[in-house]
Protein backbone atom coordinates (compact mmCIF):
# COMPACT_ATOMS: atom_id res chain seq x y z
CA UNK A 1 0.00 0.00 0.00
CA UNK A 2 0.92 3.48 -0.99
CA UNK A 3 2.25 5.89 2.33
CA UNK A 4 -0.49 8.42 0.02
CA UNK A 5 -3.51 5.68 0.18
CA UNK A 6 -2.51 5.03 3.70
CA UNK A 7 -2.78 8.62 4.81
CA UNK A 8 -6.38 8.55 3.55
CA UNK A 9 -7.48 6.92 6.56
CA UNK A 10 -6.11 9.34 8.88
CA UNK A 11 -7.47 12.23 7.37
CA UNK A 12 -10.70 14.39 8.70
CA UNK A 13 -11.48 16.62 6.36
CA UNK A 14 -15.30 16.84 7.98
CA UNK A 15 -15.06 16.62 11.90
CA UNK A 16 -18.95 16.50 12.86
CA UNK A 17 -18.38 13.04 13.60
CA UNK A 18 -14.66 12.84 14.64
CA UNK A 19 -14.02 10.84 18.02
CA UNK A 20 -10.21 11.25 18.81
CA UNK A 21 -10.78 7.66 20.29
CA UNK A 22 -11.31 6.30 17.06
CA UNK A 23 -7.98 6.27 16.19
CA UNK A 24 -4.99 3.74 17.89
CA UNK A 25 -1.89 5.75 18.60
CA UNK A 26 0.14 2.61 18.49
CA UNK A 27 -1.37 1.88 14.59
CA UNK A 28 0.82 1.41 11.95
CA UNK A 29 -1.21 0.28 9.02
CA UNK A 30 -0.07 -2.83 7.35
CA UNK A 31 3.37 -1.79 8.04
CA UNK A 32 5.20 -4.37 10.56
CA UNK A 33 9.21 -2.14 11.35
CA UNK A 34 11.01 0.83 10.99
CA UNK A 35 13.09 -1.75 8.33
CA UNK A 36 10.46 -2.46 6.46
CA UNK A 37 9.22 1.09 5.81
CA UNK A 38 12.55 2.42 5.11
CA UNK A 39 12.80 2.24 1.46
CA UNK A 40 9.52 3.82 1.05
CA UNK A 41 10.50 6.74 2.95
CA UNK A 42 13.01 7.11 1.57
CA UNK A 43 11.43 6.75 -1.94
CA UNK A 44 8.60 9.78 -0.60
CA UNK A 45 12.04 12.01 0.78
CA UNK A 46 13.46 11.97 -3.09
CA UNK A 47 9.97 12.89 -4.64
CA UNK A 48 9.48 15.22 -2.18
CA UNK A 49 12.72 16.70 -3.09
CA UNK A 50 11.48 17.00 -6.81
CA UNK A 51 8.35 18.73 -6.26
CA UNK A 52 9.66 20.97 -3.91
CA UNK A 53 12.22 22.14 -6.62
CA UNK A 54 9.25 22.72 -9.46
CA UNK A 55 7.07 24.41 -6.14
CA UNK A 56 9.52 26.64 -6.18
CA UNK A 57 10.66 27.09 -9.88
CA UNK A 58 6.80 28.10 -10.78
CA UNK A 59 6.32 30.38 -8.08
CA UNK A 60 2.70 29.96 -8.05
CA UNK A 61 1.35 28.19 -4.95
CA UNK A 62 2.82 28.23 -1.25
CA UNK A 63 2.20 25.16 1.40
CA UNK A 64 1.69 25.60 4.89
CA UNK A 65 2.31 22.45 7.08
CA UNK A 66 0.71 22.97 10.61
CA UNK A 67 2.11 20.74 13.82
CA UNK A 68 0.59 20.47 16.91
CA UNK A 69 0.66 17.71 19.53
CA UNK A 70 1.33 16.72 23.26
CA UNK A 71 4.67 16.85 24.64
CA UNK A 72 7.02 14.03 23.32
CA UNK A 73 4.82 13.34 20.39
CA UNK A 74 7.67 14.16 17.76
CA UNK A 75 7.36 17.43 15.98
CA UNK A 76 10.88 18.27 15.71
CA UNK A 77 12.22 14.37 14.40
CA UNK A 78 8.75 14.57 11.94
CA UNK A 79 9.77 17.94 10.40
CA UNK A 80 13.62 16.91 10.09
CA UNK A 81 12.90 13.74 8.94
CA UNK A 82 10.70 14.24 6.24
CA UNK A 83 11.89 17.61 5.00
CA UNK A 84 16.02 15.71 5.26
CA UNK A 85 15.90 16.38 1.12
CA UNK A 86 14.40 19.90 0.73
CA UNK A 87 16.61 23.19 -0.22
CA UNK A 88 16.50 25.28 2.75
CA UNK A 89 16.54 28.17 0.42
CA UNK A 90 12.66 27.30 -0.09
CA UNK A 91 11.07 26.17 3.41
CA UNK A 92 11.23 27.89 6.66
CA UNK A 93 10.79 26.24 9.93
CA UNK A 94 8.56 28.39 12.76
CA UNK A 95 8.55 27.17 16.22
CA UNK A 96 6.05 29.25 18.37
CA UNK A 97 6.66 29.28 22.07
CA UNK A 98 4.88 31.36 24.98
CA UNK A 99 3.48 35.17 23.19
CA UNK A 100 5.72 37.41 24.10
CA UNK A 101 4.36 40.85 25.52
CA UNK A 102 4.06 42.85 21.87
CA UNK A 103 2.15 39.79 20.38
CA UNK A 104 0.01 39.71 23.12
CA UNK A 105 -1.05 43.30 22.33
CA UNK A 106 -2.14 42.13 19.02
CA UNK A 107 -5.23 39.39 17.53
CA UNK A 108 -4.07 35.64 17.96
CA UNK A 109 -4.29 35.29 14.75
CA UNK A 110 -0.76 38.07 14.09
CA UNK A 111 1.99 36.46 15.35
CA UNK A 112 1.36 33.49 12.92
CA UNK A 113 0.52 35.78 9.79
CA UNK A 114 4.00 36.96 9.95
CA UNK A 115 5.86 33.99 8.93
CA UNK A 116 3.34 32.65 6.44
CA UNK A 117 4.82 31.29 2.93
CA UNK A 118 5.45 33.21 0.47
CA UNK A 119 4.66 31.92 -3.44
CA UNK A 120 6.86 28.83 -4.22
CA UNK A 121 8.02 28.08 -0.79
CA UNK A 122 6.88 25.41 1.61
CA UNK A 123 6.22 26.56 5.52
CA UNK A 124 5.87 25.23 8.68
CA UNK A 125 4.76 25.70 11.86
CA UNK A 126 5.72 23.99 14.79
CA UNK A 127 2.92 24.69 16.93
CA UNK A 128 0.33 27.72 15.20
CA UNK A 129 -2.21 29.80 16.08
CA UNK A 130 -4.45 26.70 17.40
CA UNK A 131 -2.80 26.89 20.61
CA UNK A 132 -5.38 29.82 21.21
CA UNK A 133 -7.89 26.41 21.32
CA UNK A 134 -5.80 24.52 23.12
CA UNK A 135 -3.34 25.29 26.41
CA UNK A 136 -5.41 28.75 26.41
CA UNK A 137 -8.59 26.75 26.78
CA UNK A 138 -7.17 24.07 29.02
CA UNK A 139 -5.52 27.14 30.75
CA UNK A 140 -8.40 29.61 30.93
CA UNK A 141 -6.55 32.28 33.01
CA UNK A 142 -4.23 32.74 30.07
CA UNK A 143 -6.86 34.24 28.33
CA UNK A 144 -6.31 37.77 30.71
CA UNK A 145 -3.14 38.38 29.21
CA UNK A 146 -4.45 38.73 26.20
CA UNK A 147 -5.88 41.93 27.08
CA UNK A 148 -9.36 41.38 25.59
CA UNK A 149 -11.93 43.72 26.60
CA UNK A 150 -14.49 41.87 29.21
CA UNK A 151 -17.53 42.06 27.18
CA UNK A 152 -15.88 40.24 24.69
CA UNK A 153 -14.42 37.09 26.96
CA UNK A 154 -18.06 34.79 26.68
CA UNK A 155 -19.32 31.33 27.03
CA UNK A 156 -18.83 31.35 23.25
CA UNK A 157 -15.14 32.65 22.76
CA UNK A 158 -14.01 29.00 21.51
CA UNK A 159 -16.88 28.30 18.86
CA UNK A 160 -15.76 32.49 17.62
CA UNK A 161 -12.14 31.25 17.26
CA UNK A 162 -13.37 28.27 15.52
CA UNK A 163 -15.29 30.50 13.29
CA UNK A 164 -12.00 32.92 13.17
CA UNK A 165 -9.87 30.22 12.17
CA UNK A 166 -11.82 28.67 9.19
CA UNK A 167 -12.36 31.56 7.43
CA UNK A 168 -8.87 32.64 7.70
CA UNK A 169 -8.01 29.26 6.19
CA UNK A 170 -10.46 29.62 3.31
CA UNK A 171 -9.00 32.89 2.35
CA UNK A 172 -6.05 31.59 2.44
CA UNK A 173 -6.73 28.80 0.22
CA UNK A 174 -8.52 31.39 -2.03
CA UNK A 175 -4.76 33.06 -2.25
CA UNK A 176 -2.95 30.31 -3.45
CA UNK A 177 -1.68 28.79 0.29
CA UNK A 178 -2.22 24.93 0.39
CA UNK A 179 -2.71 24.15 4.10
CA UNK A 180 -2.42 20.38 5.73
CA UNK A 181 -2.73 19.63 9.21
CA UNK A 182 -1.26 17.13 11.80
CA UNK A 183 -2.13 16.29 15.16
CA UNK A 184 0.56 13.34 16.09
CA UNK A 185 -1.41 11.74 18.16
CA UNK A 186 0.84 9.79 21.47
CA UNK A 187 -0.62 7.79 24.01
CA UNK A 188 -0.13 8.88 27.41
CA UNK A 189 1.72 5.52 27.95
CA UNK A 190 4.37 6.53 24.97
CA UNK A 191 4.64 9.94 26.94
CA UNK A 192 5.54 8.13 29.75
CA UNK A 193 8.15 6.40 28.38
CA UNK A 194 9.67 8.99 26.19
CA UNK A 195 9.97 11.85 28.92
CA UNK A 196 11.34 8.84 31.37
CA UNK A 197 14.36 8.51 28.45
CA UNK A 198 14.81 12.07 28.98
CA UNK A 199 15.51 12.08 32.81
CA UNK A 200 17.64 8.88 32.25
CA UNK A 201 19.77 9.45 29.10
CA UNK A 202 22.40 11.96 29.59
CA UNK A 203 22.12 12.62 26.14
CA UNK A 204 18.29 13.82 25.97
CA UNK A 205 18.47 15.57 29.41
CA UNK A 206 18.55 18.78 28.07
CA UNK A 207 14.95 18.08 26.30
CA UNK A 208 13.41 17.65 29.83
CA UNK A 209 11.23 20.37 31.06
CA UNK A 210 10.01 20.92 34.59
CA UNK A 211 6.41 21.71 32.93
CA UNK A 212 6.39 18.94 30.37
CA UNK A 213 5.06 16.84 34.01
CA UNK A 214 2.83 19.58 35.27
CA UNK A 215 1.21 19.36 31.31
CA UNK A 216 0.87 15.87 31.75
CA UNK A 217 -1.70 16.37 35.06
CA UNK A 218 -4.00 17.83 31.98
CA UNK A 219 -3.91 14.70 30.00
CA UNK A 220 -7.44 14.29 29.74
CA UNK A 221 -8.45 17.82 29.37
CA UNK A 222 -6.30 18.72 26.05
CA UNK A 223 -7.43 15.43 24.61
CA UNK A 224 -11.06 16.97 24.97
CA UNK A 225 -9.71 20.15 23.61
CA UNK A 226 -7.68 18.41 20.47
CA UNK A 227 -10.84 16.85 19.75
CA UNK A 228 -12.76 20.23 19.42
CA UNK A 229 -10.52 21.04 17.71
CA UNK A 230 -10.23 18.51 15.04
CA UNK A 231 -14.66 18.87 14.78
CA UNK A 232 -14.82 22.23 14.49
CA UNK A 233 -11.77 23.29 11.97
CA UNK A 234 -11.77 20.02 10.01
CA UNK A 235 -12.28 20.85 6.17
CA UNK A 236 -11.69 20.27 2.56
CA UNK A 237 -9.51 22.85 1.57
CA UNK A 238 -7.58 22.50 5.75
CA UNK A 239 -8.01 19.18 6.22
CA UNK A 240 -6.43 17.73 9.73
CA UNK A 241 -4.53 14.25 9.54
CA UNK A 242 -4.57 12.46 13.18
CA UNK A 243 -1.12 10.83 12.87
CA UNK A 244 -0.47 7.63 14.98
CA UNK A 245 2.61 8.73 16.95
CA UNK A 246 3.66 6.08 19.24
CA UNK A 247 5.80 5.01 16.77
CA UNK A 248 8.04 7.58 14.98
CA UNK A 249 8.86 5.68 12.03
CA UNK A 250 5.35 5.15 10.90
CA UNK A 251 4.31 9.15 11.90
CA UNK A 252 7.31 10.28 9.62
CA UNK A 253 6.26 7.43 6.96
CA UNK A 254 2.68 9.11 6.60
CA UNK A 255 3.41 12.50 7.34
CA UNK A 256 5.90 12.30 4.25
CA UNK A 257 2.92 10.72 2.01
CA UNK A 258 0.61 13.31 2.73
CA UNK A 259 3.13 15.99 2.13
CA UNK A 260 3.90 13.72 -1.52
CA UNK A 261 0.45 13.37 -2.62
CA UNK A 262 -0.67 16.86 -1.43
CA UNK A 263 2.38 18.49 -3.62
CA UNK A 264 1.27 15.59 -6.70
CA UNK A 265 -2.20 17.05 -6.86
CA UNK A 266 -0.87 20.49 -8.07
CA UNK A 267 0.27 19.68 -10.72
CA UNK A 268 3.78 21.30 -10.57
CA UNK A 269 5.85 21.82 -13.51
CA UNK A 270 8.70 23.59 -14.77
CA UNK A 271 7.99 27.19 -16.41
CA UNK A 272 7.93 27.34 -19.79
CA UNK A 273 10.59 28.91 -21.54
CA UNK A 274 9.13 31.11 -24.64
CA UNK A 275 10.87 32.02 -27.97
CA UNK A 276 12.57 35.39 -27.29
CA UNK A 277 13.86 33.18 -23.64
CA UNK A 278 15.11 30.43 -25.80
CA UNK A 279 16.86 32.82 -28.29
CA UNK A 280 18.36 34.60 -25.32
CA UNK A 281 19.74 31.10 -24.00
CA UNK A 282 21.37 29.67 -27.54
CA UNK A 283 22.79 33.31 -27.34
CA UNK A 284 24.45 33.15 -24.15
CA UNK A 285 25.76 29.44 -25.32
CA UNK A 286 27.36 30.58 -28.06
CA UNK A 287 29.49 33.40 -26.10
CA UNK A 288 30.19 30.87 -23.41
CA UNK A 289 31.67 28.45 -26.58
CA UNK A 290 33.84 31.32 -27.79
Amino acid sequence: MKTAKLAKSYRVDDGKNFRLKDIDPADTGHWHSADEAKEQLQKDISRLEELQDKLYAQDRWALLLIFQAMDAAGKDGTIKHVMSGVNPAGCQVYSFKVPSDTELQHDFLWRTTQHLPERGHIGIFNRSYYEEVLVVRVHSEALKNEALPPSLVTKDIWEERFEDIHSFERHMARSGTVIRKFFLHLSKKEQKKRFLARLEEPEKNWKFSASDIHEREYWDHYQKAYEEMIRNTATKHAPWYVVPADNKWFTHLVVAGVVVETLEELGLSYPKVDAAKRKEIQEAAKALNK
